[in-house]
């Protein structure tokens, strides 16, 4: 184990922020997360675990231990003629991780393709895009539970899967991801449903074929955050009464919404907020980008007050407009190294 002092985690987060960690572990084992556990509790620090740093927002110094988790690996657990089951390591990168299954003629995650971050953090916000969420093909978690001091493992049935919601955001300084099993197919169900997709997938109608223009679709309206730092889709699509939607679309005829269930829809954020103004608009060293209103970035140096600064900006003029709250979808840390809601 070697712990380090005094870290600049300007590279480990997309937004690339300027912070500072007092304390900083490489996670490459399961031991090594015991071992930096114990530091941690010995030296009466919290624990910030990091994976891809792409759903974060950070204060310029954190006093606590990050946990930088880098355990690798994939492990076969079992097949049959319909699907096959691995066990994936929470370092290994997601994009990679698609790719390879894909190569591997497994299906079901094409439709996540380019998503950023680590695998370990694909159950936590549950992501999803293009119709399709990884809670479907999770079997199961592996994690060490910190309130037992034990390795466990949570099965998909228990891990409240919704739309960017699971138990790990729920209880974020109980459970460290180490694993994820998936139950993938082996044969192709291509999900074309959503938006302008099975256009252009068109008759090519093959895994590959779709993994290849959800690709494309991402790069052509999402910044690559080494040219443009940002953290992806910055606030959640609200989900509204249906009723309250009917209203909304009969004042604005081309809202793009989705049903969802218990009688309620979906809404296009993006679209809400490029009608408030928004889309290509700065505010200092933060603006939305000018392909994607739903993308903040950061265009200098900016800090996390700048960051607030614009998105409480957007959010009020979206509000004034729709009588809508969007909720913003990184996770907030304060300088302790604690989850902080984007309410206070």
């Amino acid at each position: 184990m070697n712990i380090q002092t005094q870290v600049q985690l300007k590279p480990f987060n997309t937004l690339s922020l300027d912070v500072t960690a007092s304390h900083y572990l490489k996670v490459h084992s399961t031991q090594d997360l015991v071992d930096g556990l114990d530091y941690a509790k010995q030296q009466q620090l919290n624990v910030l675990i990091l994976s891809g740093g792409s759903n974060m927002l950070l204060p310029q110094y954190i006093h606590a231990l990050v946990m930088h988790m880098d355990i690798q690996g994939i492990e076969n657990i079992t097949e049959d003629e319909q699907s096959k089951t691995i066990r994936v390591a929470a370092g290994y990168i997601w994009h990679d991780f698609v790719l390879w299954t894909t190569e591997q003629h497994l299906y079901g995650l094409q439709n996540l393709a380019l998503i950023p971050g680590l695998v370990g953090a694909s159950p936590v916000q549950n992501i999803g895009a293009y119709g399709v969420e990884v809670g479907e093909f999770i079997e199961s978690v592996q994690v060490y539970d910190r309130q037992i001091e034990k390795f466990d493992t949570i099965f998909a049935k228990d891990c409240d899967f919704s739309y960017r919601h699971s138990i790990f955001k729920d209880n974020p300084n109980r459970f460290v991801i180490t694993h994820v099993t998936f139950k993938l197919l082996k044969h192709p169900h291509l999900v074309l449903n959503y938006g302008d997709l099975r256009q252009a997938v068109g008759d090519e109608q093959t895994a590959e074929n779709l993994q290849k223009q959800i690709i494309q679709i991402r790069q052509s309206k999402l910044p690559d955050p080494k040219d443009y730092p940002n953290v992806g889709s910055f606030f959640k699509n609200p989900i509204i009464q249906q009723q309250v939607c009917d209203l909304l679309v009969e004042k604005f005829p081309y809202l793009p919404h989705y049903p969802q269930a218990q009688n309620n829809a979906k809404i296009a954020a993006g679209w809400l907020i490029d009608q408030s103004g928004w889309k290509g608009k700065q505010h200092g060293m933060v603006g939305m980008f000018h392909k994607q209103a739903l993308v903040l970035v950061n265009y200098g140096q900016a800090s996390l007050t700048d960051v607030q600064a614009t998105y409480r900006a957007v959010q009020h003029d979206v509000y004034q407009k729709f009588n809508i709250l969007l909720e913003p979808e990184p996770v907030l840390f304060d300088e302790t190294g604690l989850i902080r809601s984007h309410l206070e």
